[in-house]
């Protein structure tokens, strides 16, 4: 994820730079998940149903993640794996979570959306439903996947670059 709009400086290459322009930076309601994953990238994480809750903890800490979509033999989606889902069921068999399957744990009925959902309307079905990552799709297939995170941090680099536009037309 790039970082927040930098003014150029003496020191800046005038023939590359990585800021936003009028054209990139789009109207909060046309945001689309193609904008964000063209940003975030489509690496995709993921464990089989019949992986140890252990093992699939471990991938969660060392990837800094915070879910995990677990996919089929034929890389078919056939759930999502979350810190939550696991955080509850920790506390409902404490002690016997580890050895557990994912299987066990998992959502089978995954939200998912497409690169062509806009961000606004993506981000209310999180909301609504209560759950923090969506699998993204392209022709049946995970191609990636994001959170509420990704898409206000997305947001928030946009508004900064808006804010930096409007104070320079003011003072400029």
């Amino acid at each position: 994820m790039p970082a927040s709009y930098q003014p150029h400086t003496r020191d800046d290459d005038p023939e590359h730079t990585v800021s936003q322009s009028l054209e990139t930076n789009l109207r909060a309601a046309d945001l689309t998940v193609r904008h964000l994953i063209d940003q975030k990238g489509r690496a995709v994480f993921s464990t089989s149903a019949d992986e140890t809750i252990g093992t699939v903890v471990r991938l969660l800490r060392d990837n800094d993640i915070g879910a995990i979509m677990v996919l089929d033999a034929q890389s078919s989606l056939v759930g999502i794996l979350s810190e939550r889902d696991i955080v509850r069921r920790l506390a409902d068999t404490p002690g016997q979570t580890l050895p557990q399957t994912v299987a066990e744990l998992m959502t089978r009925n995954v939200e998912t959306c497409t690169l062509d959902d806009l961000l606004v309307s993506v981000l209310r079905r999180m909301t609504d439903g209560r759950f923090r990552h969506m699998p993204v799709m392209e022709n049946g297939a995970v191609i990636g996947l994001i959170s509420v995170r990704d898409v206000v941090r997305y947001r928030l680099t946009a508004l900064e670059y808006e804010a930096l536009q409007l104070k320079q037309l003011i003072v400029g």
